[in-house]
């Protein structure tokens, strides 16, 4: 950066990026807890299987990331389900076969697993 001008330019396009992407409602992310207690316990192979299934399935209204540690350890591998406007979803114990589940189920016909949910009873 050579100047104050420059790095206000920069800034005014990253904040139209970041809102073109906020104003999505329709989009949802879903987060697989990737930090070693995670991959330990399977989440790498949920990963790849959600990833695989939404783009032969072509929703292009989910995107699938990673992230470190979500601090629930006993409950791995996690998946997070955030959609704008609702509550977010925890999926705890997850298979690439409870995945696939959730994906037909929650993404693309819109009805949480329960059966699969961290709720209070558990904590």
């Amino acid at each position: 950066m050579k100047s104050l001008e420059e790095l206000k330019a920069i800034r005014e396009r990253m904040q139209g990026q970041v809102e073109l992407r906020s104003e999505d409602s329709n989009q949802i992310r879903v987060v697989v807890g990737m930090a070693t207690c995670g991959i330990a316990s399977g989440a790498r192979p949920v990963l790849t299987t959600l990833a695989e299934e939404v783009q032969k399935q072509g929703l292009k209204h989910v995107t699938v990331t990673q992230t470190g540690c979500i601090g629930l350890c006993q409950y791995e591998p996690i998946v997070e389900v955030l959609e704008a406007g609702k509550d977010k979803i925890t999926y705890i114990k997850m298979t690439p076969e409870k995945a696939v589940e959730v994906l037909e189920q929650h993404l693309v016909r819109g009805q949480v697993v329960e059966k699969y949910t961290l709720n209070e009873t558990r904590l």
